[in-house]
């Protein structure tokens, strides 16, 4: 079996301080670096959105942040603007190891749609390329860690599972921003979907 870790968007405005903090985010920065220095293979996700990206707040006239709306794709949460290209915000975490990263994958940069998975834009369908990538590195298992447990991570890891990884979320080593209980909503979801919790 090969396994891959894939830390999901450790990046400072998810981090106590940035644009979209969730709590504690840099608390499990130091056992993620301990996690990746013995994984098979290692891919960090960063989110990596243009300064209009339509899931920003900013972006529709009348609405704040963690309103809800409706886009072609389905409904989405409005965010406060985070993770824009080339900002500090957008850069990972200072004490991340990301000299053990075999790949970084980019997702949210198209300004018409969110991306929270690491495989697939939030219309579910267009891919990100990184399923690819882990067959062709013969990887059939998928470890998870990061921000944020109920949005992020979740989706990556109920992806992973659809698309025939196995696949496990580390809890200790992520944390949640639970929007009006997300977290458990989550947590029930990536157990349906056959998501080992550990």
């Amino acid at each position: 079996m090969t396994k891959a870790l894939l830390v999901i968007d450790v990046q400072n405005d998810f981090c106590p301080g940035g644009a979209l903090a969730v709590a504690e985010g840099d608390a499990i920065v130091e056992g993620i670096n301990h996690r990746m220095a013995a994984a098979d293979v290692v891919v960090l996700t960063q989110d990596w959105h243009p300064a209009d990206h339509l899931s920003f707040a900013s972006q529709h006239e009348g609405k704040a942040p963690f309103d809800l709306t409706e886009m072609p794709y389905g409904p989405q949460v409005l965010w406060p603007d985070h993770c824009q290209q080339g900002s500090p915000g957008a850069a990972f975490h200072p004490k991340l190891r990301t000299d053990h990263a075999d790949m970084i994958i980019r997702k949210g940069f198209r300004r018409e749609i969110d991306s929270y998975s690491a495989f697939f834009e939030n219309d579910r369908k267009t891919p990100t390329g990184l399923e690819g990538y882990l067959r062709t590195r013969g990887v059939n298992e998928v470890e998870l860690v990061g921000l944020a447990t109920d949005f992020c991570v979740a989706y990556s890891a109920q992806d992973a599972a659809r698309l025939g990884f196995r696949a496990a979320v580390v809890q200790d080593l992520c944390r949640a921003i639970d929007l009006d209980g997300s977290l458990g909503a989550a947590l029930e979801e990536m157990a349906k979907a056959g998501v080992q919790l550990s």
